[in-house]
């Protein structure tokens, strides 16, 4: 019934076959990356262009998303990509935590060179009277808005989130992973007391660990930064932690417990309803298109991307076979009318009828970006009344009955989104390793990897010595971890929890 995929695989110029996660995992994720029509590189150093198809991924995350938030309470606002050079140095924490990744506007205007060249040079002239930094983190400009529109305690809370893009001049960068610019969301809120806002940095971790699990089928571990890996100016970070298939970990998302730091540095303050006038308690929390490199090394195979159907652009792509006019008029007929009883129940579905490219084309193009399912229609389909539908997570294939499709897809589509999440989860249960001493800790990371559970003594010279000796560092302190006594695989001194190790992106 289905045509030669070997030949129009060879007739249309398909890209060759990708890099083996085995032999070279970063080639392998950077040609996903290309390959797929998902980003590439920018002709400014670091950055990187979205194309449709990986913007479509994160526009999905963003409703999602946005959604979410809403739900609990939060609006959309929109702040200033410039952060005046005073108001980012107020919070001195802050400040030093981001100085070296900021790139400043100094000057606002460019003129002729006066050689002649038809090149243009700074004007000296045009020398800002302040210098400007290119947002690396939006507190300082929020908080010093924040300022004039909290006065008293009916002001509060105030749940404020932006949509926008950031600036942190990385040296060593990678598509989605690590970029100088990025697009994400920053959350920022201001609450009467203490309890009010570590409860919201909870949730806000919550709702993060719900959307990575449920829309992402990525299983996370909750739990909170040690001192020297939380956000610059915090007083505690929560977050959720994934595992890839190479064994390194990857920071999904950070909530964070900011205390009255923003609020004492930019005068924060609000009158209580028993007339007392005191600093408000903030928190503030994001995820960015860091995720999309989540999604892909989570999930992927030597194949290509495997997308998860809550997220896919498109969850079925539907390819027609046919070898003239009147075999394409009959199969475009029931392609129309299984697309209009998909797109009843809410299924994102495509229909690709480019005459310009070879069903076996399509077949390896659908493959390399994930599409959960294609259904093929052939002539000998439209004669016996069935269509094939492949699966790309396990690439299986079945023979459906059109009257049945629909039913058919809405099953199968939240039978992948399960197993994916299900697969993802074994792989991370099976890469958590508990040691109870330093010979055992880098044999593991060496020979292994993952996270690695161990007690340790909670000084940051400790931590420390153990990131520059191993490059492995303290991802979190599980949530759900319960005290138990021990020592520490370093130093040997008293433990009373253990906390996750790994390496990291």
């Amino acid at each position: 019934m289905l045509c030669n995929q070997t030949t129009y695989f060879i007739s249309n110029s398909m890209p060759k076959k990708l890099t083996s996660r085995d032999e070279d995992y970063s080639k392998w994720y950077n040609e996903i990356v290309i390959k797929a029509d998902l980003a590439e590189n920018s002709s400014v150093r670091g950055c990187m262009v979205i194309k449709p198809y990986g913007y479509s991924i994160w526009e999905k995350m963003q409703f999602e998303l946005d959604q979410m938030f809403k739900k609990t309470g939060h609006q959309n606002a929109y702040f200033p990509l410039f952060v005046p050079k005073s108001l980012f140095e107020a919070e001195e924490k802050n400040a030093e935590g981001f100085a070296k990744e900021c790139a400043v506007v100094t000057h606002y205007r460019l003129k002729n060179d006066e050689n002649g060249n038809g090149k243009l040079i700074i004007d000296p002239n045009a020398k800002l009277d302040e210098e400007l930094v290119v947002r690396p983190t939006s507190e300082a400009v929020i908080w010093n808005t924040f300022k004039s529109w909290v006065q008293s305690y009916r002001d509060l809370p105030l749940l404020i989130n932006q949509w926008a893009n950031v600036v942190r001049w990385e040296m060593r960068t990678r598509l989605f992973l690590r970029t100088s610019e990025f697009l994400w969301q920053e959350g920022h809120t201001a609450h009467s007391t203490k309890e009010e806002a570590i409860s919201e940095a909870r949730l806000m971790n919550q709702v993060y660990a719900d959307f990575v699990e449920n829309f992402m089928a990525i299983p996370v571990i909750q739990g909170v930064k040690s001192a020297s890996e939380r956000f610059a100016g915090a007083e505690e970070t929560y977050c959720i932690e994934a595992l890839m298939q190479d064994g390194k970990a990857l920071q999904a998302g950070t909530s964070h417990f900011l205390g009255q730091n923003f609020a004492k540095a930019f005068d924060v303050k609000f009158t209580s309803d028993s007339g007392k006038l005191d600093y408000v308690w903030a928190t503030s929390w994001g995820v960015s298109t860091r995720l999309i490199g989540a999604l892909i090394m989570t999930h992927s195979d030597d194949n290509g991307l495997v997308l998860p159907p809550n997220l896919a652009p498109y969850q079925v792509v539907i390819i027609p076979i046919y070898k003239n006019s009147v075999e394409q008029k009959r199969i475009e007929k029931v392609a129309d009318k299984l697309m209009k009883e998909l797109r009843a129940q809410n299924i994102r579905v495509k229909f690709d009828n480019r005459d310009k490219f070879k069903p076996g084309f399509k077949f390896n193009e659908y493959e390399l970006k994930g599409v959960p399912l294609r259904i093929a229609i052939g002539p000998n389909d439209i004669n016996q009344g069935t269509v094939e539908i492949a699966r790309r997570d396990n690439l299986s294939k079945e023979t459906v009955r059109q009257k049945e499709v629909g039913g058919f897809v809405k099953s199968r589509l939240n039978e992948i989104q399960d197993a994916l999440f299900l697969k993802a989860k074994n792989f991370r249960e099976e890469n958590i390793s508990f040691v109870d001493n330093f010979k055992d800790f880098k044999k593991t990371l060496d020979n292994k990897g993952g996270f690695i559970s161990a007690h340790w003594d909670g000084t940051n010279s400790t931590e420390e010595a153990i990131k520059k000796e191993t490059k492995a560092t303290i991802r979190c302190i599980p949530l759900d971890t319960k005290e138990e006594n021990g020592v520490c695989i370093y130093s040997g001194n008293p433990s009373k929890k253990r906390v996750l190790f790994a390496k990291a992106y």
